[in-house]
């Protein structure tokens, strides 16, 4: 294990980069809200035909985990020739404030492998989950190691087929993770709180429903939807949800008191109503079948990518009703891509690497703008902050670009 410092400029860097950004973050997986959707304006899409413009780009390993990013630092991870890499990087220049490094089985099962959770940043924290789980707690100024776990020791847990890849939810003083069981350490000391009963892991994370007083944790796992009383662990509810492959990846999204869960392989979405006692289905169809990309719910519609990255190009970005679960509109093209909502509008990185944004209309696809951004597999959720877009491939480049301003 090994941590690297710069100092002198990038020191400086940071300090400057602090006082910029302060106030305009991305901290943690699906951003501030939990939820995939950015309020920021200013920007638009009146790109120059000579494509957008580059801020920086740089090589961090092969994986699949995005960008948190806070007071001015970025963190992602990836893997190199046999080590994982927690990056903290200058988000003005991509330059290394500070990296920590592991050993780390890559687990390239049918795909590139390399780390699939994003870093979560909670005020001077940052927390991060390695393939084999390896869980680690550092301070996000320094690099200095908090604390760490290893969750197949501590949690009494196989490693997933395809590893651990569930980003750490933060609720008060509470680190949650679905790893096999939901588990809540102290976030500040890693002291274990509770943990539930052994499952079939899932990839995606944890989730909040508020019920009156009372928080619940919203996780899939590869053999059902569970409810958990965030305050001692026990297990309100379940619904069965079994993947054909255990490939449940995705993050619940709630809304009041229903639930949105959505999986690949022909499995399908389904909603359920909490009752305060059980999950009562309102629907299941297989009009949605999010491989491992969540839809993000904005204004009462749904939008996502419908299909298995296996199936190419029949994979079609769809918008659905949440209430009625019926699909408004479709649009093909785009590949196994993602997406986050910003100011009104869909970001989206197709498979190969486009950059196109459309409005988030359930009248129709509207696209407003296209651009070439990465090239390789892009599987990963891209982030747009501060007028500027960070998306990376698999392969291992990460790039910032500008969109120009009102």
């Amino acid at each position: 294990m090994g941590l690297n410092c710069t100092n002198g400029l990038a020191a400086w860097l940071l300090l400057v980069s602090c006082t910029v950004a302060a106030d305009r973050d991305w901290p943690s997986w699906m951003g501030p809200q939990h939820d995939g959707i950015s309020t920021e304006t200013g920007w638009t899409t009146n790109w120059s035909d000579d494509g957008l413009r580059e801020a920086w780009q740089r090589e961090i390993g092969i994986g699949f985990s995005s960008v948190s990013i806070a007071d001015g630092r970025l963190f992602t991870m990836g893997h190199v020739d046999g080590r994982e890499f927690l990056y903290c990087l200058d988000v003005t220049s991509g330059k290394t404030l500070w990296s920590y490094d592991y050993p780390c089985e890559l687990v390239n099962n049918l795909h590139e492998g390399g780390p699939g959770a994003t870093p979560t940043i909670d005020g001077e924290f940052v927390y991060s989950l390695g393939r084999e789980g390896q869980l680690f707690c550092f301070r996000a100024a320094t690099g200095e190691l908090v604390w760490k776990k290893m969750l197949q020791e501590d949690l009494d847990v196989p490693m997933p087929e395809w590893g651990f890849t569930s980003s750490a939810y933060i609720l008060g003083n509470q680190l949650i993770l679905e790893a096999g069981r939901v588990v809540s350490y102290d976030k500040r000391t890693g002291s274990k709180n509770w943990q539930t009963s052994t499952h079939q892991a899932g990839y995606g994370s944890a989730a909040l429903l508020q019920d009156g007083k009372r928080q619940l944790l919203a996780t899939l796992d590869c053999d059902a939807l569970r409810l958990t009383d965030a305050s001692n662990g026990e297990e309100l509810a379940s619904a069965e949800w079994e993947s054909p492959f255990r490939t449940n990846s995705t993050t619940p999204i709630i809304h009041g008191n229903l639930i949105y869960i959505s999986s690949g392989y022909n499995v399908g979405c389904g909603l359920f109503r909490w009752t305060g006692s059980e999950l009562e289905k309102v629907y299941s169809n297989r009009e949605m079948r999010n491989h491992f990309n969540n839809s993000i719910l904005y204004k009462g519609h749904l939008y996502g990518f419908d299909g298995n990255s296996n199936l190419g190009r029949v994979v079609q970005l769809k918008c659905m009703n949440l209430e009625t679960g019926k699909v408004t509109w479709e649009q093909r093209g785009l590949g196994c891509g993602s997406l986050m909502i910003a100011d009104g509008k869909l970001v989206l990185l197709s498979e190969k690497g486009e950059l196109v944004i459309a409005n988030a209309s359930p009248d129709s696809y509207q696209e407003l703008a296209r651009a070439p951004f990465l090239t390789g597999r892009c599987w990963t959720v891209p982030v747009l902050l501060n007028s500027h877009v960070y998306g990376r491939n698999a392969a291992g480049t990460l790039r910032a670009v500008a969109l120009p301003l009102r």
